[in-house]
Parts: structure tokens; sequence; C-alpha cells
């Protein structure tokens, strides 16, 4: 109870408190102890307490106890101490060593663990582990065997690497404490700084043994303190610099050791009933295994305190007192039956004592309390199956991961008794993230998985990213679509850590569902005619939904297709966000029947997860699974771009350029392996709307995801261009189709070559059929072919925006006649009927073009960069014309029509697009506006420094605002190109001026001053030489570099846009303006009075059901998976696999190398003690063969050599 409100006051504070400037909590939650009773220690003559410290450390109250040192023989710390606040924390800065600081903390023995873990874990920021090794043993001037440093260094730090473990040892420079420093700092000058954060190394040790301590003490904490450590080639008491955090365990001794021991053991086995994971999200505790090295006769207390809290141990057998005595203990001691009497059972007992004694005295025959240390020793046999020994002769440090997992799972199946050994080595496994021990252990075909022994794994997998384990348990067992039910997948949502984008994001939709539910909550309106029925419950928010991923991705996806997950949780499309919020909120406080079904496209959902957070590995191996694989990668283009511009870390920013790159690619590669596979199917993939993808195409979600690359592919310009000229031939000449365009006529003839068949813009992109296909004679089919053609649409366009110009031009120039009553004349209202054609085309585009919301088409619609060119065309128009009609600002109507004229003129910009040529330029033109913009900047800057400097030296007064905004910044601007007034500067202008004040106020010109003209020409020399020579060849640079950049790939920007003009013309009607009227006449009676559906509202999109929908979906799996297998192959065939493979190759033979080594070692060893043996029994032989003991009846025999017969030698 106590642990647990030590740690939710920590909590508390920690929330408050996390800085380093002010941290005055820690004292009133972490003590320190000080002896407060005198207890004279006999051996130092009365200047010494047996708790270590000096007399005159010990207070008056202390020291004035008689009473009390005279009952009291012995110094107890739990008695003879008390405890005060810490003055000893904070950050700790070794003198001289170039690393990071540690954090260190004085603390009592007492401490509750829970407190502790929760301060390094949450404040000190140390990630949570997935093994804790504590290191016991090897302390003091004891000198640490050589294989031991190499397992240290190999073996541990390499395995703690590899699982992201803790290592606990005492942290001082002294035994195999320094080793354990010496392995970490060689680790992480090795490792990347992701694999360096995973190894933390901590030290344990008494408060009282630390050498240079006083160093520490700072009540108001030391951030950081300055440590000096002496004597570094020794072995020392010193803290060892290696170590990332040292907890100073204060009993109230010192200069001794044990009083650490109940803490260690207590923090361990606190440890151990933590979960793994982000958030403790993981399958199983964290577990924690004791390693002993070497060891004094003390360490057995450790070692049976530990296993009493079912703490496994590793003993290195050879590497000491200790860890031989345990091993010889476990090895001699075999178990015996117990007998049915109980005499037997005790004399078995006592034998087995004896036994024991035997082996305690032999390793530790100075030892005086021999009766302890054999109680000690027989209750640690009694644990023997928590116990497993590492024998440095014969296992290799290599392979010391797979010792510690063995031994882990080996007391995991002693403390469960229904625990299977291979489920816990699993899930050991997947906590340390060793898919390569998985595969070589448990997944090699012995072992056949069940589904609910992979389910909770495959969870803890995804939540802590290990998408190799996630193929690995989708391939051996685990179904998917059991597995992911809209409860599950809502649980991964609900499980992001809060440092990511996407969980920032979720968050603020979810604050504005329960401001929605809280501000509706009063309203007496409960009926809800847009959703399905709920319960009544409260309209709080129970946590985060689907209903927040939903509106996310309709965010990212900008309305390019329809919300996610609203058939799940039964909201209709349109439905206004206060009611959605509300039914959602109903759903989550009542039973969420929606939750238990298996998700209807598990894959893809798993996809969106793992794109959404910038999982790289997991996001492509999921998309290897999921189905619609062009629309997938591109769909995840759009996702990680959107992301990106909402990031504001650089790295992270680039991390999703980069993958957003790279699933654009796959998309490529995946389109051109169906393109060369079949055209026509091809064509299929791009136009078919995906249910999965909320019936969306794989062009607009590439037009929307910005997939230049995609776009510059040869299928999809072929589809292109086939949609562009209709069933006309594609070569046709520009000139047959003017003439024809002029000539109706002519297309009945040959001149224009038809394909034969069905019009594809009709039939694949429309989706009729051939028996849907309407019948037509052939003049009007013909017709049909011509006029309903993209491209003819656009020549007509074209020759009929040229003619309005010219109507506008000849209104301008010749027949604007003055406001009413005389003008306007009959040519301007044929004008104004054309623009009234223009509107009713620009209302038709904005709002009747598509099936999205009127919301949704107007910010389409505003998108494109050359529909603002036209609202602004029109706008500027209107104004005009009202302003023309009357008298008073006609002139400026005029002046708003001149300008409005150069707009429509630039407007015809817009048809280079559809030129190869000319297309990229119009881009170039763009972005060298950009560069102009910047340039602008910087030539205000000197515009205004030199005018107003310009004006002041060579007028002293000039009250004329008109003149003065002049002078300052249009004539420094003429002076770039040459125009200088010279006499103004020399003031000998031959223009009458004057300085008489009063004249000048009466509007006098006054005149130039010439006392400062040599200034004057000194700024005008500077002023120059920036703009016309730095400014200027910036400018240029600018310009050069814009235009090298896009014409490196001006084919696939002039691709891209080519679409956006072949839709748009797509969708038109065949007539031009003002023709169109009769378009738009006919459309509405169209739509409106005959009912009839429009076709074209839904341009480029082919809706597949059923069987030709599943055998599409098959024959893009199978190029998928054919590309897939040619790039892995790639792979594997580069250079940089197969040096992995050599690399990998060789150490094989080295690690075989040694093992037969290590046989041969073994072999002469055996040899020597044959030959040993040989030579005993030769001498007993000659011996007995002297004697008179054994009478001789037959001769000795003779030694005959043994000659091996090869198997080919004849008989």
């Amino acid at each position: 109870m106590r642990n647990h409100l030590h740690s939710a006051a920590l909590c508390k504070i920690l929330m408050f408190s996390n800085s380093c400037v002010f941290q005055g909590w820690i004292p009133k939650i972490v003590k320190k102890k000080a002896c407060t009773t005198f207890l004279e220690d006999p051996l130092s003559n009365g200047d010494l307490c047996q708790c270590g410290g000096e007399r005159a450390l010990h207070g008056s109250v202390a020291t004035g106890d008689y009473f009390g040192s005279a009952v009291v023989s012995k110094w107890d710390s739990a008695v003879h101490t008390s405890e005060y606040p810490t003055d000893a924390f904070g950050e700790l800065e070794f003198a001289g060593a170039r690393r990071r600081h540690s954090h260190f903390l004085r603390l009592s023995c007492d401490t509750p663990a829970s407190l502790v873990y929760t301060l390094m874990t949450v404040h000190w920021g140390l990630p949570a582990p997935n093994l804790v090794v504590s290191v016991v043993g090897g302390v003091g001037k004891e000198k640490v065997k050589s294989w031991v440093r190499d397992v240290l260094r190999q073996g541990l730090v390499r395995a703690a690497q590899s699982t992201g473990a803790w290592i606990m040892t005492g942290g001082m420079r002294e035994g195999v404490g320094r080793c354990v420093g010496e392995a970490v700092r060689d680790h992480v000058a090795a490792a990347s700084s992701i694999s360096q954060s995973k190894v933390v190394a901590l030290g344990v040790a008494p408060w009282g043994m630390v050498a240079n301590r006083k160093q520490l003490i700072n009540e108001q904490g030391s951030f950081p303190a300055r440590y000096y450590v002496q004597n570094i080639s020794e072995d020392s008491y010193y803290l060892d610099n290696n170590y990332q955090a040292f907890l100073l365990v204060d009993d109230g001794s010192i200069g001794r050791r044990g009083g650490e021991t109940n803490f260690i053991t207590h923090l361990e086995d606190h440890i151990s009933h933590q979960r793994t994971g982000i958030w403790g999200s993981g399958n199983i505790e964290i577990p924690v295994l004791c390693m002993l090295i070497s060891g004094e006769a003390s360490v057995l207390k450790r070692v049976d305190m530990s296993l009493k809290t079912a703490t496994p141990w590793l003993v290195l057998d050879g590497s000491g007192p200790a860890a031989d005595m345990i091993t010889e203990l476990l090895s001699d001691l075999s178990p015996t039956s117990s007998p049915g009497d109980g005499e037997g059972r005790d004399s078995s007992g006592a034998e087995q004592r004896e036994r024991v004694k035997e082996i305690v005295k032999k390793h530790f025959p100075t030892e005086k309390a021999l009766d302890k240390l054999v109680d000690q020793a027989v209750s640690i046999y009694q644990n023997r199956s928590l116990i497993t020994v590492f024998h440095g002769d014969q296992d290799g440090p290599d392979d010391f991961d797979t010792v510690i997992l063995k031994a882990l799972v080996r007391a995991c199946k002693q403390v469960s008794s229904d625990a299977s050994e291979y489920t816990e080595e699993l899930k050991l496994a997947v906590a340390w993230n060793r898919v390569d021990i998985a595969k070589s252990e448990l997944f090699n075909g012995d072992i056949q998985w069940q589904y609910e022994d992979l389910e909770d794994l495959m969870t803890d997998a995804l939540v802590n990213n290990k998408p190799q384990f996630v193929r690995l348990f989708t391939e051996n067992g685990l179904n998917i679509l059991q597995y992911l039910t809209y409860k599950r997948l809502e649980s991964l949502y609900q499980s992001l850590p809060d440092s990511t984008l996407v969980y920032t994001l979720l968050q603020k939709w979810l604050k504005e569902r329960d401001n929605l539910a809280a501000s509706h909550h009063s309203s007496p309106d409960s009926a809800d005619g847009n959703c399905k029925k709920s319960p009544k419950v409260s309209p709080h928010a129970k946590g985060l939904s689907l209903y927040e991923v939903s509106r996310l991705l309709e965010e990212i996806f900008g309305g390019v297709c329809q919300p996610f997950y609203y058939t799940v949780l039964g909201l209709e499309l349109g439905v206004s966000t206060r009611k959605a919020a509300k039914y959602v909120n109903k759903l989550q406080q009542g039973d969420g029947a929606y939750g238990e079904k298996p998700c209807a496209y598990p894959w893809a959902s798993l996809f969106i997860w793992a794109v959404l957070q910038n999982r790289r590995e997991m996001a492509l191996y999921f998309w290897e699974m999921t189905g619609e694989s062009v629309l997938s990668a591109l769909s995840a283009c759009k996702i990680l771009r959107e992301l990106s511009k909402l990031e504001n870390e650089t790295e992270n920013k680039f991390s999703l350029k980069d993958l957003a790159q790279k699933f654009e690619e796959q998309a490529h590669d995946v389109f051109s392996a169906c393109y060369q596979s079949s055209e026509n199917r091809s064509f299929t993939l791009l136009i078919r709307t995906s249910p999965v993808w909320g019936g969306v195409t794989s062009l607009q979600m590439a037009v929307a995801a910005d997939a230049r690359l995609f776009f510059s592919h040869d299928g999809v310009q072929t589809l292109l261009s086939k949609i562009w000229w209709g069933d006309m031939s594609s070569r046709t000449e520009v000139w047959k189709l003017v003439i024809s365009f002029l000539l109706p006529p002519l297309i009945y003839t040959n001149l224009i070559t038809f394909r034969s068949g069905i019009l594809i813009s009709s039939f694949i992109l429309l989706g009729w059929s051939k028996t849907d296909t309407p019948k037509h004679p052939f003049i009007l089919h013909r017709w049909r072919q011509f006029w309903f053609a993209p491209v003819t649409s656009f020549l007509g366009n074209v020759l009929m925006y040229f003619l309005f110009l010219f109507l506008f031009a000849y209104v301008l120039l010749i027949e604007f006649k003055p406001p009413p009553p005389v003008g306007p004349a009959t040519v301007e209202f044929v004008l104004y009927f054309w623009i009234f054609t223009l509107v009713c085309e620009e209302i038709r585009q904005s709002f009747f073009t598509g099936s999205t919301g009127f919301s949704q088409s107007m910010r389409l619609y505003i998108q494109d960069m050359w529909n603002k060119f036209d609202l602004t065309a029109i706008s500027l128009f209107c104004l005009g014309l009202i302003c023309r009609l009357f008298p008073w600002s006609y002139e400026f109507g005029r002046s708003v029509l001149c300008v409005d004229y150069m707009v429509f003129t630039l407007r015809l910009i817009h048809i280079f697009a559809i030129n190869k040529q000319l297309g990229p330029k119009i881009i170039i033109v763009g972005k060298m506006v950009k560069d102009v913009f910047f340039f602008l900047f910087f030539l205000g800057v000197w515009l205004m420094a030199y005018g107003v400097a310009n004006q002041a030296l060579l007028y002293s007064y000039d009250p004329r605002p008109y003149w003065v905004f002049r002078r300052v910044f249009y004539r420094p601007y003429l002076h770039i190109y040459g125009q200088i007034p010279l006499d103004e500067i020399d003031g000998v202008g031959e223009k009458p001026c004057t300085n008489n004040v009063t004249l000048i106020h009466e509007g006098a010109e006054p005149c130039p001053q010439s006392e400062a003209n040599w200034l004057v020409l000194i700024l005008l020399s500077v002023y120059l030489l920036v703009t016309n020579v730095l400014l200027l060849n910036l400018l240029i640079a600018m310009f050069s570099y814009t235009f090298s950049k896009v014409q490196e790939h001006s084919d696939v920007h002039w691709k891209f846009q080519r679409y956006n003009l072949i839709v748009e013309y797509h969708s038109r009607p065949c007539l031009a303006p003002p023709f169109i009227i009769i378009s738009h006449l006919h459309l509405f009676i169209k739509r409106n009075i005959r009912k009839v559906p429009s076709v074209k509202i839904k341009h480029f999109m082919l809706e597949l059901r059923g069987r030709m929908a599943n055998r599409l979906n098959t024959w893009e799996a199978v190029q998928k998976e054919n590309l897939l297998s040619t790039q892995s192959k790639k792979v594997r065939d580069s250079d940089t696999e197969r040096l992995k493979r050599t690399s990998a190759k060789v150490d094989n033979v080295l690690k075989q190398m040694a093992e037969i080594r290590d046989h041969d070692r073994r072999l002469r060893m055996l040899e020597s003690e044959m030959e040993f043996c040989s030579s005993s029994l030769l001498w007993i032989m000659e011996g007995l063969a002297q004697s008179n003991l054994i009478k001789q009846t037959r001769p000795p025999p003779l030694h005959r050599d043994a000659v091996p017969t090869s198997p080919s030698s004849p008989s």
C-alpha cells in the first residue's frame, strides 16, 4: 500500500516539477539514513562506531546514549538509524570525461521500489527495459578472468543491445562493475545512435563505499555535480563514468557493503511485475535475471533472497568461489526420493547437509559462520530449478543471448505450472525483438502453433513496432480475418505513442467531439434522422474511436474519397458533425456491438494504421498483403505528403517525404508490370472505383497525391491520349481538325481516320457494356464521334476564345460608347452576352461537376489556378460594366475593362499546357514569378534606403506627398534602367525653381541642393552597383536554377498537368461559348425535366463488381508478386547482400574453427591424461611384477599396435 501511495504522489509532483531548475520535491519524498546511536567498535579503540563512522560524525544524542549502548552489542540499521531528507541528487558530471551527464540519487535502503522505478522511467527518462540483468559478485580487488571479460563484452552487452535491457551492477570502478562499464563504453562508441539508447547501465552502490561522495552533497540538488576521479588505471571505489544512472543506497553505514542487498532485491521484484512495451502494452512482465560472477561468501545471502522471490539466476562456472560452489552444489547433489518413514527422511537430509557442508568448507575454508552458509546453500539448492549454469569453457559468448533466453524460459516453467515452454520462449523473443531466435528455435516446423497462442503476441508486435514478428505470425497460423475486429483496431489507435503527430491530430478531433457533445447535451431534440438508433446514454465521450480516425482521414484526403468506417459506425454520408458526434458518444457508452465484428478490409486498415505512424517496414509489409496495390500505394503517398506538411520536426518531415516517394515508386513499378502484361487491363486498373478506398480511382488519387512520377508512365499517357482523341486516330494532323471544324461535312469523308469499334471514352470510362451502347445511324454516329471528342471541344474553345479576345479588343478600341443613353453599342451587348455564357460555364464547373458536396466542389474549384484567373476576370468585368454605365465613373470603368482585357489575354496561356514543348514553360514561368517576388523584396529594401537618402540630400524641403513618393520609389527604380537626372544632382537644372517656403507651399518647384551632391554621387554609385550587378545577377542565377530544375523533369511536369486539361475538356459540352448556352439549356432540360441521370458526372470512373472485380484484383496481385520477387532477387544479387552473406559464412567458419581448436585442446588434455594413466599403470605393473603379491600363472600381455585397414585395400 505504501508503494502505491508513493508512486501516486510522485506522479502528481512530476506533472508540475519536471525541470532541472527546481526539484525541491525530491527531498520531500526521498530520504537518506544517518546513524543515531553510537555503538563502539571494539577493534577501533573507541574511535569508530560499528556503523563505520567516526565518533565526531555522530551527534551528542547518539554518543550520549550510554544505557542503549550498554544493552545492545550489535549495530542494526533498522534500529540505530533515522531518516532525513536526502541531500545528494541531480546530475553527475565526471571531470575530464566527454560524455553526457549521469543521473544520481542518494536514497534510504527502505525507499519503496515503485517510487524509484517511476522516478527513473518518468523523470530521468530512462527507456523502460525489456530485460533486466543484475550482475552480482566480482567486487573488491579480485581480478576478473579474461574469458569473463569476453562474456561481458561480447555476450552480455550485445545481448542487452539486442533486447533493450538494463544492466545493474555496483557501478564503481572495481571488478566486474568496471568491466561492464568498459564494455558499455565500447558498445556506445561502435553502435549507432538508435542502438546506443537500448543499453542502460545502472549502478546500485552503497553510499558509504563511494569515494569522494562529499562532492555530491547539495541540499538543493546538483545540476550538475562535478565529480573528480583519481587512479583511473587501478580498481577503486570511485563511480564509473560509463553508467547512465546511479542509485546510492544509504543504510547509515560507512565503508561497509551489504546494506543495499534488500533494496536491490525489492527493486528487482518490482520491475519483474511491470509489463514490457509502450505504456506497458507488452504481452509479458519484464523479465529479471541475476548473473553471478565469482563472489564471496556474503553473496550467498543475496542469491538466497532473490531465489525466494522467484528471480532466476545465471551462474558463470569457473569465474570464482561462490559461482564455483553453486555449480558444484548442483552437479554433485542429485535429488533423491524420500523414504517412506520419517527416520529415513531425516537421515537422507543429514547426509545431504553434510555433503553441502563439505562443499561450502572447500570453497570458503576461512569462513567462521559455517552453519549459516550451509543453511543458505541448502536453501539455494532447494530452488535449483531457477538456476542455470553457464560453462565458460564449453559455451561461447556469441550465443549468450540464447543462454539468457533459455534460463528465463526455464524459470517461467517453474513459476507457472500451466506455462508452455514454447509459449514463454516466444513471449521473451517478442519482447526482445529477436526474430532470429524465434525462427530457428520455435518456427522450424516442429511445433504446430494455434491461433490462441499467437493472438496476444500479435498485438504486442503491432503496438511495439515489430514487423518481422507480424510477418512471422501471419505466415504460421494467425488468421488476420479472425484477429482484426473493429474493437481491436480502435485499441491499436488508442495505443499510439503521445509523441507522434497522428496522436495529436486524433486528440484534436476527440476534443472537438467532446465539446460538441457537451454543448448538445442539454438539447431536447434527441431524434437523429441521419443515424441509426442506439440506446440513449450519457453523451460524454468514452475515448478514441474510429470516428476520429475517419475525420482525420477525411481531412487528409480532402474529400477525394468517401469517409471511412461510417458504415460500421452506423453513420450515413452527409450527416452533420453535431449529430455524428452525439451518435458516436451514445454508441461508445452502449454495448459497442460493432466492435466484435471482423474488419471488412483488415490488411488495408492495418496499412493505414502503420502509414499514419510512419512505420516504414511495417507499412511496406501491409502493402504487400493488401489488395489493389497501385491505389493503396498512391493513397499512402497522399497520406504521408499531407502529414509532412503538418510535421514541424525536420527529421520526421524528411522521413515522411522519403516514404511517400518510396510508395509512389512502388505504385509506378507495379503499374509498369501490369501494363507490360496487359494494356487493356491496366487501363481498367486506373479508372475502376475502389470500395476499400471510398470509391476513388487510381487516377484521382494520383492527382490528389501529386504523383508526377506515376503520371509520367507510358501506360497512363496512352490512356489519356486515347481519351483525348476519342474515336479519332491520335495521328490526325491539326490542320485536318481545323478544316473539319470549319467545314463539318468533311467529317463524312476520309479526311479524318476514325477507329472502328466502340468509343473508348464511352465504353471503358463510362462503364457501358456492348449491349448497353445505344444504336445510332451512321450520320449521327459519325457526328458524335467528331464533336464529342475532347480534342474537338478544346479546338473549338481555343478558336472561339481568340474570336472573343478580338471582339473585346474591338469594343475597347473602337466601339466603346459613352454612358447611356448614348451607349453601349450593339457590339458591346454581344460582348456582354458572351461574358454571360462564360459565367454560366463557370457555374456549371463549380457546382454541377462531380458527385461531391457544395463545399467540396467549391474548394476543388478554387484550388485550380486558372479558375482563379476566370473569377478575377469576370469580377473585374462586372465592376467595369457597372462603372461605365454612370458618367461620374465612366473613365474608371473603362480603365478596369482595359486591365480586365489583360487578364483575359493572359488566360490564353492555359492552352499551352497541351503542347509538350510549351507546357513545361508555363511551370517555369510560374516558378520564376515566385523568384521575382523574393528579388523585389531585396530591391525594395535598397530602393527605400537610397530613395529616402537621395530625396533628403537633394531637397531640403518639399511638402508635396505625391512628388516625394515619386522621387523616393519611382526615380530610383528608373535609375536601374539608366534614367539618371544629372542636372538635379549637379544643381544646374533649367526648370524654374525656388527656395522660398511660401512659394513652395503655393505649388512652386523647390530647387535641388548642391552642397551634398558629392555624397549623392557616392550613394548613386553604390546603389547602381548593388542593384545592376549584385541583385540582377542574383535574379538571373535564380532564374537559371529554376529553369534547369524544371527542364530536367520537364516531361514529367508536362504529363502531369496534361491530365487536368484533358479532364476539363472531357467534361465540357461540345459547343464553345457563346453557343455553349445551347448545351446548357439542353442539359437543364435533360437533368431537371426529363430526369435523365448524368453519365459524365462520374467521368474517368468504372465500377466493377463480382467476378470481374475479383479477376482484376487477382491479376494485379500476381503482377505485384512477380515484381516483389524480381526486386528481392535484385537485392539478393547486390554487392551489399553478397558481402553480408560472405561475412556470415566467414563468421560461421571462424566459429567452427574456434570449436575445432577447443576440441583439439580438449583432446590434447585427454591425451595427456591418458599418458599419465598409462604411465601410472605401467609403474603399478612393474611394481607388482617385482613383488611376490601376485603369482604369475601366465606371461604378461604384450602391446600390439593397431594398424588401420583402408576400406579400399584388397582383402
